[in-house]
This record gives C-alpha cells, sequence and structure tokens, in this order.
C-alpha cells in the first residue's frame, strides 16, 4: 500500500478517516491559545519524525492541542516534549535538548518518535474506533505488532518485556503534566527508562 516512510507520512497528513478528530484539531488551530496566537497552527494529522532506520521506538497517545497539533512534529511545543528530547538528547539519541518547531533543525539518530493517534483528541481521549483507524499508519511504519490481549505486557513503568520476535517493549508512564506535576512521573523515573533503552541497544 504505501512505498516508503515519506509516502506513510503524506497520506497520514492527508488522512480524514476520523471527521471528529479533524474537526476538533481544526478548530484547535483555528481558534489558538492565547500565548500562541502569532502562531500559524498545523491543525493536520501529524506524522512520525526521526531516524527512519531507528531500533528505538517512543510511541505516544495523540498530538498534543497546543502542542503537535501547532507545530506539526511529534512531542514538540508542549511540556511532554521537553521532558522527552532532553531525555533523547541526554542518552544520545537526539542532537539537541529541545524542539520547538518543525524546522528547528533537530536530528533524531537511531530514534524515531510516533503514535497510536495521529490528530488531537478533546480532552486526550480518542475513542477505541478512532485509535482503530489510525493503526493501519503503524503497521506501515513497521512498528506495529498485534497481540492477543493476553499475550501483552501487564503495565508496569519502567518493566521491559520482549515479545515473540524480540523486541524489548519498555513500559513508561507519559511525561504530561498531570503525571510529572503530581509525582507520579519523576525525572529519575523518566531516565531511568531511556538508560534501560540504551543499555538493550547496545547489548
Amino acid at each position: 500500500m504505501f512505498s516508503s516512510l515519506d509516502s506513510v507520512n503524506r497520506a497520514i497528513v492527508a488522512c480524514s478517516r476520523c471527521p471528529r478528530l479533524r474537526a476538533y484539531s481544526r478548530r484547535v488551530a483555528r481558534e489558538k491559545k492565547r500565548e500562541f496566537r502569532e502562531w500559524k497552527y498545523w491543525g493536520k494529522p501529524v506524522p512520525g519524525f526521526g531516524d527512519p532506520e531507528a531500533r528505538l521506538l517512543i510511541i505516544g497517545l495523540a498530538p498534543a492541542a497546543h502542542g503537535a497539533n501547532r507545530t506539526g512534529r511529534m512531542f514538540t511545543g508542549d511540556s511532554s516534549g521537553r521532558w522527552l528530547y532532553e531525555a533523547l538528547h541526554r542518552h544520545g539519541f537526539a542532537s539537541r535538548p529541545d524542539s520547538v518547531s518543525r524546522d528547528d533543525g533537530l536530528v533524531l539518530t537511531d530514534c524515531y518518535v510516533s503514535a497510536a493517534a495521529r490528530c488531537a483528541p478533546p480532552g486526550n481521549k480518542p475513542r477505541h474506533v478512532e485509535l482503530a483507524r489510525c493503526r493501519p499508519y503503524l503497521v506501515a511504519e513497521r512498528w506495529w505488532h498485534r497481540l492477543a490481549p493476553r499475550a501483552r505486557p501487564r503495565f508496569v513503568h519502567g518493566a521491559a518485556s520482549t515479545l515473540p520476535d524480540g523486541t524489548i517493549v519498555i513500559a513508561s508512564y507519559h511525561p504530561s503534566r498531570q503525571n510529572t506535576n503530581t509525582g507520579k512521573l519523576t525525572p529519575e523515573m523518566w531516565d531511568a527508562v531511556f538508560r534501560k533503552a540504551r543499555t538493550a541497544l547496545e547489548r
């Protein structure tokens, strides 16, 4: 269906499979947030970003309304992105510790950033059917492993599980303010996830 990662990303940007999400993303882009009123919001589905040959994959839930939906790059322009790219830089996956726009010169090495949903959802809660509509993009990016519910690793922050094909999955709380401001996810916990990923890749 797709001839290259570029063709996957073009299809993502042009996607209109989820009318609710498209309408919400466009409305946010039109109304904007006061502190970003000078920005021209992206307001479209957000493609993945990074090294096409990456061994490390970061999968988020969905673009933030005033983060990736504004900038057009996953985990860019909000506090979650600051946590992510600082950690990626610290562990040698990113050329700089911040990500502010699509043209800021950031380069990822051996790392690719994607998401389960590609449009900003109301309340940060995509519906199951919307996630299902986005799943073919993860398949096309070569990242998705479809496992029966019983075969899926149980979520424990920082736990590493090996899938039948040898892929190692490291679970983590999302670096949202809801988690970082409450101490559910601390800088030490977050950093440990990336140390574990780096160690796994160097074996």
